[in-house]
C-alpha cells in the first residue's frame, strides 16, 4: 500500500570506522592535532583521493567535528574537493553559523542534489535556515515526490514534531497477512533502508496501530496484520512542540512514535535519535537563555554575539540604576558609618546567589513540567523554608564575622537580620518570578535572571541600610 523510505534509524549500525578513534580524537576528546594537520596538508596539495581516504571512514559526527576545526576557506575547500563524495549528513552535526557559511557558498543546484541523498528530517534541517528565495529554488529542482514531502514538513511551525519528523515510513493495511507483508518488504525497492516498526492504516491513511518487526518474525504467514498489531497509544500530533514530544518519549520509554495530522492521518515518524537531538538542543537553549544570550552559537561572529547579548544587558543596566537609587537614599547614613559601604555588597551578593539557585531549579522544573498548579504551593513553601534555614545559618555566620571585623555587635546584628530578610526574599523571588512570567506566556528562562537580581539587590540594600538607619538613629 502506501510506504515511504525509513522509520527507525536509531537501531541501525553506525558506519564502520577505519580510522581508529585514538587517531582522530586526542586524549581530551578533541580532534587530534596530527590528523588535523594532515588534512590541512592534503587540502593545500589539492589531493582529492588522499582527502577522501582520510575522511571517508569518519562517522558523520566526526566529519562535523573536523569541519568545525577548520577555517572558513578550508571548510569550503574540503566540500569542493570531495564533490559527490562529501557526506552532507555532516552538515546537520555542526553549528548553524558554520552550516550556513558552507551552504551559502554552494550553488542551489548542488544543494538540491545533496538533499536527495539525505533523509527527510535532515533535508528539512538544512532547508529551514535558508533564505525563502533560495529554499523555493532548491525545492523546484527536486523530483515531485521529494518536493511535496519536504514542503509538507516545512509548513509546520518551527520546533514542532512536524518539523523534526521523518516522512519515510512503512505502512500496510490491516487485512494483509504476515506473509504478504514479508513478501512486500522483500520485493519492493522503494522501502526504507532501515526500520523497526510497521504502521497500520485504513484506506484514508488514518493510523490504526503498529507492528514491531519482532512480532512479524515470530508469527506464522497466514495470520493477519490486524491480529498482531497493537493500538498506537502515543501518537504525536504534528503541531506538538518538540520539547513536549521529547517528554512523551521520556515518560513512555519510546524508541519511535507515529506523527499524525489534525485528522489522525499518518504523516511521519519521530525516532529516538531525533529526540536525543531535541533534548540536547532544548537543554542548551535553556542554559543560554538563563545567561541572557538567546540562541547564540560559539561560532557566531562578534557582531552577532554582541547584538544577541546587548538587550538584556541594557535591561540589567536599568535595574542596576534602581539599586543605585536605593543606595542614594541612604547617602547620609553611609557617610556617618563608612563600614556600611564595605558590608552592603555582601548582603546583595548572597541574596543574588541564593535566588539564582532557586531560579535555576524552578526554570528547569517549568521546562520539564515537574511543577504545576497542583504542587506549586508545596514547592513554594519548601523553597521558603530552605531560604529561611540557609538564611538563618548565613545570618549568624556573617553577623559574627562583622562583629569581629568591625568590633560592633550592633553592626553584626543589623547585617545578620538584613541577610536573613534578603535570603528569604531571594527564595521567594527565585520561584515566584519564573512562575508569574510563565503564567503570562513569557519565557521564564529569558527574563527571570534580570528581575530576580533586581529584587535581591533592591531588598538587600534597602533592608541593610534601612535597618542601620533605624537602629543607629542615623539620618
Amino acid at each position: 500500500m502506501v510506504d515511504e523510505r525509513r522509520d527507525d534509524e536509531s537501531l541501525s549500525a553506525e558506519k564502520p570506522a577505519a580510522v581508529e578513534p585514538a587517531e582522530f580524537y586526542d586524549d581530551n576528546g578533541d580532534v587530534a592535532r596530527p590528523f588535523l594537520d594532515d588534512v590541512r596538508a592534503v587540502l593545500e596539495a589539492e589531493d582529492a583521493p588522499a582527502l577522501l581516504e582520510r575522511v571517508e571512514p569518519l562517522h558523520e559526527t566526526e566529519l562535523g567535528d573536523l569541519i568545525e576545526h577548520l577555517e572558513t576557506d578550508e571548510r569550503q575547500h574540503l566540500v569542493r574537493l570531495l564533490g559527490e563524495d562529501f557526506d552532507y549528513t555532516a552538515l546537520t552535526e555542526i553549528d548553524e553559523a558554520v552550516r550556513l557559511e558552507i551552504v551559502d557558498a554552494m550553488p542551489n543546484e548542488q544543494i538540491a542534489e545533496a538533499l536527495l541523498e539525505l533523509d527527510s528530517d535532515d533535508a528539512v534541517y538544512i532547508l529551514e535556515d535558508l533564505e525563502e528565495e533560495d529554499r523555493k529554488e532548491i525545492l523546484e529542482r527536486l523530483p515531485f515526490r521529494e518536493r511535496l514531502r519536504l514542503r509538507r514538513a516545512l509548513e509546520y511551525p518551527e520546533e514542532t514534531a512536524g518539523r523534526r519528523m521523518q516522512t519515510e515510513f512503512v505502512a500496510v493495511p490491516p487485512f494483509w497477512t504476515v506473509g504478504q507483508t514479508i513478501d512486500y518488504m522483500r520485493e519492493d525497492d522503494d522501502l526504507p533502508d532501515r526500520f523497526a516498526q510497521i504502521f497500520v492504516v485504513d484506506p484514508t491513511f488514518k493510523l490504526l496501530g503498529s507492528v514491531d518487526l519482532h512480532a512479524i518474525l515470530r508469527t506464522k504467514r497466514p495470520e493477519t496484520i490486524e491480529s498482531i498489531m497493537h493500538p498506537t497509544r502515543h501518537a504525536i500530533p504534528a503541531e506538538m512542540d518538540q520539547e513536549e514530544a521529547a517528554q512523551v518519549f521520556e515518560q513512555y520509554d519510546l524508541l519511535s512514535a507515529a506523527v499524525v495530522d489534525e485528522n489522525e492521518r499518518l504523516v511521519g515518524v519521530l525516532t529516538i535519535d531525533d529526540i536525543v537531538d531535541v533534548i540536547q538542543a532544548e537543554a542548551e537553549e535553556d542554559f543560554r537563555l538563563l545567561g541572557g544570550v538567546g540562541d547564540e552559537e560559539i561560532s557566531d561572529s562578534v557582531r552577532v554575539s554582541a547584538r544577541s547579548r546587548f538587550p538584556w544587558l541594557f535591561v540589567n543596566l536599568g535595574t542596576a540604576f534602581l539599586a543605585a537609587l536605593v543606595i542614594g537614599l541612604f547617602d547620609a547614613t553611609i557617610q556617618q558609618m563608612v563600614a556600611l559601604a564595605a558590608l552592603m555588597p555582601i548582603v546583595a551578593s548572597m541574596g543574588g546567589n541564593a535566588a539564582a539557585q532557586t531560579m535555576t531549579v524552578t526554570v528547569r522544573a517549568i521546562a520539564t513540567r515537574d511543577i504545576h498548579i497542583h504542587n506549586s504551593g508545596r514547592i513554594i513553601r519548601r523553597e521558603l523554608l530552605v531560604g529561611l534555614l540557609n538564611g538563618s545559618a548565613i545570618a549568624v555566620l556573617i553577623g559574627c564575622i562583622a562583629w569581629a571585623w568591625i568590633g560592633s555587635s550592633d553592626i553584626g546584628l543589623v547585617i545578620g537580620t538584613a541577610m536573613l530578610i534578603n535570603m528569604v526574599t531571594a527564595a521567594l523571588a527565585g520561584i515566584l518570578i519564573p512562575l508569574v512570567l510563565n503564567k503570562f506566556g513569557a519565557d521564564p528562562a529569558i527574563a527571570s535572571a534580570v528581575f530576580v537580581t533586581a529584587v535581591t539587590d533592591v531588598v538587600g540594600f534597602f533592608g541593610f541600610l534601612g535597618l542601620a538607619t533605624w537602629w543607629f538613629g542615623l539620618a
